[in-house]
């Protein structure tokens, strides 16, 4: 009986040992994948400042060359559109003052109150005249004063 309670033991601690090397082979896979991952990191950005400097000493001027390392370091950033105010000018809007107090207000209230635009009590914004405005307006209707702007 005990022979056999002995390998039985044993054949446990073969085990217990088999999966902590496994764990141990993971781990040490996993810190050498995160390492890799740094290194390809800190190589693109050093390229990209070699890159950059090469483009400054090809240009002769001191503004075409900033010019060019402005291109290399930083995507160009998309046009501003013109405000949706100026371009509709003949949509129907109304114009709406908060003439309650948001505090102690249900948060859903809060949140209508906000996405009208509004922050400030006594304060007027103009909003255009769609299901969605009016929706929010309805909600908190009895903080709000409205009129056809």
């Amino acid at each position: 009986m005990a022979d056999e309670e002995e390998k039985v033991v044993k054949a446990a601690k073969k085990t217990a040992v088999k999966k902590a090397a496994t764990k141990k082979a993971a781990v040490k896979k996993a810190v050498a994948k995160k390492a890799a991952v740094k290194k390809t990191a800190a190589k693109k950005a050093v390229a990209k400042k070699a890159v950059a400097k090469k483009a400054v000493a090809k240009k002769s001027t001191p503004e075409a060359a900033a010019k060019d390392v402005a291109e290399t370091a930083a995507p160009k950033a998309a046009p501003k559109k013109a405000a949706a105010a100026k371009a509709d000018s003949g949509v129907k809007r109304l114009s709406v003052t908060l003439v309650r107090s948001r505090h102690g207000r249900l948060a859903s209230h809060k949140a209508c109150v906000a996405g009208l635009g509004l922050r400030r009590m006594h304060q007027t914004v103009q909003v255009i005249d769609t299901p969605e405005n009016r929706g929010m307006i309805n909600k908190v209707q009895y903080m709000l004063n409205v009129e056809e702007a």
